[in-house]
């Protein structure tokens, strides 16, 4: 591979609506980008073509590519379609029943009829052997090794199990047993995936440990073989290069790690948008964003703090109800924190049974997708919504690849205005107003809930559909600021090229802080250090460089739940006593408001984040990449398109200038109302706001709620 070739890396970033795609050659400081709809039935497919369209585009030959890193929903839609292999469970004996007990808590006590997600492992394939090791380590009761072979052989000869999860009491302190059965049903089945849950979660918690070794053997096959056939089409269209792949922590993994924990990779198309939307708020100086992701099925937010996102321990899958917590199956395992909710360009609006407007979380999908795509969808959808109230240009939709139909998109809202009692104009500013007010809504919870307030963020907006709702979402916040990144409809992609390979890790070890046996702690982490250098080293030869950060799960002695703190440098010994206490009180009153002076400190779990530092790509020269083209380093000199009408919240209906946004320079300002268009996406502003771009190509919108519109009486919102 040339010099020139190890500069070219892709980032793909497969959707519920669109497939993203990012290359980006460093050597010659150009950005190519595409959107294509996505393939559902053969999420590769569009893959494969998104690619020879970036070749093409940009005169690059594949063996010119030196990576390409990849995010997907596979194991996400795989656990909420319930299509994934069949599982057997070998477990401790009298413990089998431990997925269907769970919590033994409703996700809905106003619910009457509300039901738990169904377990992934029937009773009847969950088999207890004889064999017990105790919280402190200890082998109380020795492995009963014929049993577990005529465990394994009733699940897979007798009930045809296709992968096998392994998950003893207490493994997490010591997981010899778990090991050894492991090597006794290799013995028998040289091929049979098996998943330990002291791999894929070594902490407390038998029931989401267990839960999350069956989620991680159910989707292992299908994963597997996604992953074998990607590479294999890859192959086949020349590609030599490296193949990574997104975890749900934001961090890049080997294809090899992510067939064995792709547990791993459940939300790592989300993940990546938070990752980019992180890099960028670091690079405009900005301390505090809420990163607002809206794609053509979901909105998801998240917060990025001092240049990182927040990273939470649990997640829930396959949910019942998609967006109440609770109803799913909880999962120990790394993901960015984030919230989603059914807010999409493609959630269609329909009236209910007492003639009331409800948007989402049904979505159109890319098939038949909305109405205005003119392939087959006959319900309004938001994007519907926003073509016909002025918000996107129907000759100019993804540079005018895809052609919208607003006629058609005007008479499926009449149908709807009929059944509502009202016209189409005002149902579809209806649509917007209330998708709008969705979103707002579980965005100040997700930050009460952190003890944050929005008003003291930046809203950064990103994915096809965020820069078109971005103001109206910041005003019903009280957001000031806006930010809106170029190439902000493929940002998740660039997410990918900005990520560094990464590993997460967790040892679990109950211990009062006065009590710890810091010995044993500092073991714990050289394990964790040495685990983490294998496996990075596939990625890059200079472990050298590898960052290590550690925290702990930590809580009051006899409460139920903990928070996650940043240990200081240094070795840990009992001099680190006071200072742990100081930042666990200092995190717990952030969340809570109060402390507990009397209480003592308990830890639970030790975590390590490694990571492997990569040069990341320089996006500023990104002045995006029209059709997939060049940036391009000589705007246009007129950068106004036009005028056209448009709807707003708090305005009515305006005429709003509308600007080629790549052909603005850094350093234009611009008030509103305006309407900016680039490629993927395009967003529109009030006359209470002034864009400006930043020298990183950014577009800033700061809000005056001073500010008092003239036409504001009477104007519908």
């Amino acid at each position: 591979m040339t010099e020139a070739a190890s500069s070219c890396t892709i980032g793909i970033d497969v959707g519920g609506t669109f497939t993203d795609f990012v290359m980006h050659d460093a050597e010659h400081a150009r950005t190519h980008t595409a959107k294509l709809l996505t393939t559902p039935e053969d999420p590769s497919r569009a893959i494969i073509d998104g690619i020879r369209r970036l070749l093409e585009a940009s005169g690059m030959r594949i063996d010119q590519i030196a990576r390409i890193v990849h995010g997907t929903t596979l194991i996400t839609n795989t656990v909420l379609e319930r299509t994934g292999a069949k599982v057997g469970l070998i477990t401790t004996e009298g413990f089998r029943d431990v997925l269907e007990m769970g919590r033994e808590i409703r996700h809905d006590a106003a619910d009457l009829y509300a039901r738990p997600a169904p377990v992934l492992v029937p009773r009847h394939v969950r088999i207890g052997v004889p064999e017990r090791i105790t919280a402190d380590a200890n082998e109380l009761i020795p492995l009963n090794e014929p049993a577990v072979l005529k465990a394994a052989q009733e699940l897979v000869d007798g009930h045809g199990a296709q992968a096998l999860a392994i998950a003893f009491l207490h493994s997490y302190a010591n997981p010899s047993h778990e090991r050894r059965a492991r090597e006794l049903v290799r013995s028998l089945y040289p091929e049979l995936p098996i998943s330990l849950s002291a791999d894929v979660a070594p902490e407390i918690g038998e029931y989401e440990r267990t839960n999350t070794a069956c989620v991680n053997a159910y989707v292992q096959p299908v994963v597997g073989a996604y992953l074998d056939r990607l590479e294999k089409d890859l192959a086949a269209l020349g590609f030599t290069g490296t193949l990574s792949l997104m975890l749900s922590s934001g961090g890049l993994t080997t294809l090899a790690q992510a067939k064995a924990v792709p547990v791993a990779l459940l939300e790592s198309g989300p993940a990546a948008g938070a990752v980019a939307a992180a890099h960028l708020a670091e690079q405009a100086g900005e301390d505090r964003v809420i990163a607002f992701d809206m794609g053509g099925t979901t909105a998801k937010m998240s917060l990025i703090e001092g240049g990182l996102p927040h990273v939470t321990h649990e997640f829930e899958a396959g949910r019942v109800d998609r967006f109440k917590p609770g109803s799913g199956l909880p999962l120990k395992t790394a993901v960015i924190d984030m919230i989603e909710i059914g807010a999409g360009g493609g959630s269609i609006a329909a009236a209910d049974e007492f003639a009331l407007l409800k948007v989402g979380p049904r979505s159109a999908g890319s098939v038949p997708g909305p109405v205005a795509y003119g392939r087959g969808g006959a319900r309004p959808t938001v994007t519907d919504a926003d073509l016909l109230t002025g918000h996107l240009d129907p000759d100019h939709f993804l540079g005018g690849e895809l052609t919208l139909t607003l006629p058609q998109v005007r008479e499926a809202f009449e149908e709807l205005a009929a059944r509502l009692g009202i016209d189409a104009g005002r149902a579809a500013a209806g649509t917007l107003q209330i998708v709008t007010e969705n979103m707002a809504a579980a965005t100040r919870m997700h930050l009460s809930e952190k003890g944050r307030d929005p008003r003291a963020y930046t809203l950064m907006a990103f994915g096809g559909a965020g820069p078109v709702h971005a103001y109206a979402l910041a005003r019903s916040l009280k957001v000031p600021r806006v930010m809106v990144p170029m190439g902000a409809g493929v940002l998740s992609a660039f997410g990918f090229l900005v990520a560094d390979p990464a590993v997460e890790d967790v040892r679990g070890y109950a211990t009062t802080l006065p009590a710890a046996d810091w010995a044993r702690v500092r073991e714990l982490y050289q394990d964790m250090e040495s685990h983490a250098a294998a496996l990075l080293r596939r990625m890059g030869p200079d472990t050298a460089q590898i960052r290590h950060a550690r925290s702990a799960d930590m809580r009051y002695l006899g409460q139920g739940f903990e928070i996650t703190v940043a240990l200081p440098d240094g070795p840990l010994s009992d001099s680190c006593v006071e200072e742990l206490r100081r930042r666990f009180t200092a995190d717990y009153v952030a969340v809570f408001g109060r402390e507990l002076p009397e209480g003592t400190l308990e830890v639970t779990n030790w975590r390590l984040t490694s990571s492997l530092p990569t040069p990341r790509p320089s996006l500023v020269r990104s002045a995006s990449a029209q059709h997939g083209g060049d940036a391009n380093p000589n705007p246009t000199p007129n950068p106004v398109r036009g005028r056209r009408a448009i709807q707003l919240p708090g305005v009515g209906v305006c005429e709003a200038t509308v600007y080629d946004r790549p052909a603005l320079e850094p350093g234009s300002s611009v008030r509103g109302p305006a309407v900016f268009e680039e490629h993927e996406t395009s967003c529109a502003i009030g006359p209470d706001a002034t864009a400006t771009i930043d020298a990183h190509h950014n577009l800033i919108i700061d809000i005056d709620y001073a500010y008092a519109h003239s036409a504001s009486e009477g104007a519908e919102t």
